[in-house]
């Protein structure tokens, strides 16, 4: 391996930017070759031709698995194991080095755009199954690059937003799952996030990345810029963030070169960042010498975990499971072509995708018709809508296929609702009011609003499922597969119910966390607002009992029995409540889990690590445990826990109490005030910037209202094309990116060609300052030219 000590100043900061869309700087010179990386966080994304980061043009065959909202269902990191194991296995047979997933931001709102890609509302349950991942992953000698770190929770402005959150929160919150991933899956890269934290960018954020992720974890490996997320490469380097992605050119590399010669920078921190680099590829495993995959047995796992992962929400009368011979009619057009991942940067090329259409007639079912029902852009269809109610009355039950089109969902844009459309509900009215059995199979990649849900006798919420979805559903529907999953998030009755929905997503400069620690359940439970269905939730088609709780502080040990006829699989649930008075908290946290495969009449007895006692402690700046009596709840969801067990707990602080308002020791933090968020913070709320000229760090969409006519103009068209891709159903995700993209990362993605110096004239002429801007990004094209050209020889 090539040492620090054998490069140049210049070789060890070109180092620290990358040399492609998705390859790392390589020096020929020095024996130092490019690292690949690709997208995978639930597939293998590997750009064929001219790369692109957003996955626009044509990718390499992947098995296209379950996203991670789906996988978390299963509740099960052995399964997530498998699972990262197998997109190991495929990135490493097309020769990629470093696979950019899993993503585990905690979903802080249901109508967070991304959220098909992350795991949980619930930081342990993120963190143990974004472990599986990991594992599995680099048990094939490719790294993995767990994302996004951290506090990344709207799409809207996200290369600009700034998360304004408390510490306890953000640590308790949204850094437990990282912690979770690096303690005991010890990945070798992770993805810092575009937005900033508290003022500052998460990728030179000296407290993230220097205090948390490698003082206090123990994190030696290297941390990569989300791409085009980098802002100011001398401040990352310095405080720990380690590659600049994708391709900023050398412009990065002088001005890292710059502030070392100049006494900005610590050559220190420079070799510190450029031996993480050399690490990683030294670690990778040498192009070519892994064995081929079998795509067959890949897409036999991605059936096996869609079937898993899939919720049984509601099944009255037993009509399911689906008896061999049963008349069925299959309506929906989510039956012909399945909708199994979602929009952006995770769009996976399949190696084949399996529809509900082409493999009801090898369930065992007898298929009396297989028609769209409804027209996918949501536009009124008598003739279709017809004849599905000519087909359900010929049919013993109608399998209804609903879900979110594309364009409700995608990266680089929020939901804005969690209603389905319109003409799907309508169709499902219909179909009951004609007296029809209705069971409902949802294909979306999160929740959704039920106003509609006594008109279905079933509901299976299979989430976006993956290439062979179709096979697991069915799996599912016929009794082949016992539904075993369990939600891994809070179905509220409406949107209107969730803490945020008044504020989220935050439009402005900041997304002030105003909640706090009341995160889906966590809020729900302690405030005592109903829901449509609780965190944890999930039918089988056997019946399971737990009994015989007991408790230490360090674990908790129940029997679960299989009550019923079949085989099948429950997830034990345990749950801490602090009896005696302490600083705030929610009325319970998951403290464990475990996911028990049991034969008919079976019992098992678990024992079940616990966490959750623990609080990030203002008063002394560390984590700390009150002593005092806590309450251990087991059962089968956050609201239902019949079994309890006090355990006393010797702790390292006695209890104390805060000097909190209200909101936050009662949980009822729908409507906090600026005070109680203030106080909650412990500073006064950062102002909002005052109206005046665009900067660097301005996403461009602010362009709208730019003093330059042709600054106005450019947003026209750039809004006009996005209107028009939604108009045809399908995110334009360039066009996307583009909006929600500052000014600065024009330098970020052009692999040189502009400077930060002409980024600050492009701004000069968007601000209306035609000519004078349009002379210095003109002089500072010509500079940055000839400077590539001798940095590039001396390399």
């Amino acid at each position: 391996m090539t040492g620090v000590d054998a490069l140049t100043l210049l070789e060890k900061a070109a180092l620290l930017t990358g040399g492609s869309v998705f390859g790392t700087r390589e020096l020929p010179r020095r024996g130092v070759r490019s690292l690949l990386m690709a997208d995978g966080p639930h597939g293998v994304r590997k750009q064929l031709g001219s790369a692109d980061h957003l996955g626009i043009a044509a990718s390499q065959e992947a098995t296209c698995f379950p996203t991670a909202a789906a996988v978390a269902n299963s509740w099960d990191p052995e399964l997530a194991e498998r699972v990262g194991a197998a997109l190991g296995a495929e990135a490493a047979a097309q020769d990629v080095d470093v696979l950019l997933g899993p993503g585990l931001n905690i979903k802080r709102s249901p109508v967070g755009g991304r959220n098909f890609e992350y795991f949980s509302e619930d930081p342990l349950l993120s963190g143990k199954l974004a472990a599986g991942y990991v594992r599995g992953i680099q048990s094939q000698g490719v790294a993995a690059c767990p994302k996004h770190f951290a506090a990344n929770s709207q799409e809207l402005r996200r290369m600009a937003s700034d998360s304004i959150v408390d510490e306890r929160t953000l640590r308790e919150v949204y850094l437990s799952a990282f912690g979770i991933v690096v303690t005991e899956a010890h990945p070798r890269s992770i993805m810092s996030s575009y937005n900033l934290i508290n003022g500052v960018y998460a990728h030179e954020d000296p407290f993230l990345l220097g205090t948390v992720l490698r003082d206090e974890w123990g994190f030696d490996g290297a941390v990569i810029s989300d791409w085009g997320g980098s802002n100011d490469i001398v401040s990352a380097v310095e405080a720990g963030g380690t590659l600049e992605m994708p391709a900023a050119g050398l412009d990065s590399a002088r001005q890292i070169v710059r502030a070392v010669r100049d006494g900005r920078l610590a050559e220190a921190d420079l070799d510190a960042r450029a031996a993480e680099v050399l690490r990683l590829i030294d670690d990778a495993r040498e192009p070519g010498t892994a064995p081929a995959v079998d795509p067959d047995a890949h897409h036999r796992l991605a059936r096996e975990t869609a079937a898993r992962s899939a919720v049984l929400l509601k099944n009255q009368d037993a009509v399911l499971p689906l008896a061999a011979g049963t008349r069925v009619a299959v309506i929906g057009d989510f039956a012909l072509t399945p909708r199994y991942q979602g929009a952006g940067s995770s769009a996976v090329n399949p190696t084949r995708v399996d529809s509900v259409a082409e493999l009801v007639g090898d369930s065992g079912l007898d298929p009396v018709a297989v028609l769209p029902g409804f027209r996918r852009d949501g536009r009124p269809d008598t003739e279709l809508r017809d004849a599905a109610l000519a087909a359900a009355g010929r049919a013993d039950v109608t399998l209804l296929f609903l879900g979110l089109p594309e364009v409700a969902e995608s990266e680089g844009m929020d939901r804005a609702d969690l209603r389905l459309p319109d003409a799907q509900v309508e169709l499902l009215t219909a179909l009951a009011g004609s007296g029809a059995r209705v069971v409902v199979v949802l294909a979306a990649g999160g929740v959704v609003e039920m106003p509609w849900l006594d008109s279905a006798q079933a509901v299976l919420h299979a989430y976006l499922s993956g290439q062979a979805g179709a096979g697991g559903v069915l799996d599912v529907l016929t009794g082949a597969v016992n539904p075993s999953g369990r939600l891994a998030e809070t179905v509220p009755v409406t949107l209107g119910d969730t803490p945020m929905a008044d504020h989220f997503p935050s439009e402005g400069q900041y997304a002030q966390y105003r909640e706090g620690l009341y995160v889906g359940y966590r809020y729900f439970t302690t405030a005592g607002v109903p829901v449509a269905f609780p965190f944890g939730f999930g039918l089988s088609y056997t019946d399971f009992a737990l009994s015989d709780l007991t408790a230490t502080p360090e674990s908790a040990t129940v029997t679960v029995t299989n009550t019923g006829d079949r085989a099948g699989a429950h997830v034990a649930q345990v749950y801490a409540r602090r009896r005696t008075p302490g600083v705030h908290r929610p009325t319970r946290t998951l403290a464990g889990f475990a996911r028990v495969e049991l034969a008919a009449g079976e019992s098992r007895t678990v024992t079940i690590p616990l966490a959750s006692f623990r609080h990030w402690d203002i008063a002394t700046g560390a984590w700390q445990v009150e002593s005092g009596t806590w309450t251990i709840l087991a059962g089968s969801h956050v609201d239902d826990l019949p079994l309890s067990a006090d355990v006393e707990v010797t702790g390292t602080v006695e209890p104390r109490t805060e000097a909190l308002p209200e909101a936050y020791r009662t949980g009822q933090v729908a409507a906090v005030t600026d005070a109680d968020f203030s106080a909650l913070l412990g500073r006064p709320l950062p102002e909002p910037r005052r109206a005046g000229p665009l900067g660097v760090n301005d996403p461009l969409s602010a362009m709208e209202h730019a003093p330059s006519p042709l600054a106005r103009l450019a947003y026209r068209i750039l809004a006009s094309r996005r209107a028009a891709a939604d108009r045809k159903g399908a995110p334009d995700l360039n066009i996307l990116f583009l909006l929600n993209m500052p000014f600065r990362a024009i330098g970020k993605m052009t692999n040189g060609m502009v400077s930060t110096e002409m980024v600050d004239g492009i701004v000069r002429i968007v601000n209306g300052h035609f000519f004078s801007g349009t002379g210095r990004t003109v002089a500072a094209f010509v500079r940055n030219w000839c400077a590539n050209r001798r940095t590039a020889a001396q390399l």
